[in-house]
């Protein structure tokens, strides 16, 4: 999470650090099949009901589609030691990079360019996008793209905390990138999309956005028609007492809320005033996205400073994690993305 960065002040009264459990190899679990170029741990069919597995026919959007399995198990891979804290650049986030087009492969879920993987044109090190599309559905409506995306890149190693140096970034940001692969998965099997959407997996985020700005200024010199930018950031752990599953960065600027609990047929998406304070709008990969084409183009988050203690730390471990929350974030928000990508006309709108 970048957008962090400027309010360490107020941080630092509410992180603790944290000590990095040492984490067992996902590579050994039973039933997860080889990725790419030998990469343990991608998405494949884990027994009858894996978690690859396409949903029925009778189930509805959104119903019971992802559980905690299924979400363990992702992240379990993107978070392990054995990618060393994903830094960009680094071996550790080409195996996730790989995990995400195996992903991608398996899916049927096409490259948005000539392959998945979009070099990020303003970072030294080999560093990539890996953005992939599901063409929508409507003969009209298809032309119009949703684009969803998250980053997956984390800040590597840190000075040792009880022997551990890995920060494994399982809040920050494979939690974003697990809720986005599973909205990716439900959609690649119903194929209820009229619209065509875009699933963007970002790297450098950590570095300025530097993964969303390439892409936005790439898209945005081809023409992209971008209806709206849905973006997941820290939705591994659950809030408190806020009434609401996840608030949304910039709340007050668009009607993307309102449109959301519309959909979700109950108050899903709210309003978190520490967010307006900090202006974390501006803070994380739906800010280049504005800036280049001017639609609504958020985020959702649910980390709201006061429940999760390891942020840019080794502690940001899985076994901070609720995965139960993060499957009930994903099957809410399945509903949410179906009815903005068939909507007989853009329903989300800058205030």
């Amino acid at each position: 999470m970048c957008f962090m960065k400027k309010i360490i002040p107020y941080a630092l009264l509410l992180l603790i650090l944290g000590c990095g459990a040492a984490q067992s190899d996902p590579t050994t679990q039973k039933g997860i099949p080889s990725g790419p170029a030998g990469v343990k741990g991608s998405v494949g069919t884990v027994e009858k009901t894996g978690i690859n597995a396409v949903p029925s026919g009778n189930t509805a959007p959104g119903e019971m589609f992802s559980d905690q399995r299924r979400v363990s198990d992702i992240m379990d891979f993107l978070a392990s030691d054995a990618l060393n804290g994903r830094d960009s650049g680094s071996p550790g986030i080409e195996k996730a990079a790989q995990y995400i087009e195996g992903v991608f492969e398996e899916n049927g879920v096409m490259p948005y360019f000539k392959t998945y993987k979009d070099t990020l044109s303003n970072f030294n090190e080999p560093a990539y996008n890996i953005i992939g599309i599901l063409e929508g559905t409507d003969p009209d409506l298809k032309n119009e793209m949703v684009l969803i995306g998250a980053h997956y890149d984390h800040i590597g190693t840190k000075r040792a905390v009880m022997g551990d140096t890995i920060a494994n970034g399982a809040n920050d940001n494979a939690s974003g990138t697990t809720t986005v692969l599973e909205i990716m998965r439900y959609f690649s099997g119903a194929k209820t999309n009229k619209r065509s959407l875009v699933f963007a997996f970002f790297s450098a985020e950590e570095k300025g956005l530097l993964g969303s700005k390439h892409l936005a200024e790439r898209l945005k010199e081809k023409e992209f028609n971008l209806y709206t930018m849905m973006n997941f950031e820290m939705v591994g752990v659950p809030m408190k007492d806020k009434g609401y599953l996840a608030y949304l960065t910039g709340y007050q600027m668009s009607n993307m809320a309102e449109v959301c609990n519309k959909y979700a047929q109950d108050k899903v998406v709210g309003f978190l005033p520490t967010a307006k304070e900090f202006n974390l709008f501006m803070r994380s990969d739906n800010y280049p996205f504005h800036q280049e084409f001017n639609v609504p183009s958020q985020t959702f988050s649910t980390f709201d400073f006061t429940n999760f203690d390891h942020y840019h730390k080794v502690g940001d471990e899985n076994s901070e994690m609720d995965f139960e929350h993060m499957a009930q974030l994903i099957n809410t928000f399945i509903p949410i993305i179906e009815g903005v990508a068939n909507g007989a006309e853009q329903e989300i709108k800058y205030n």
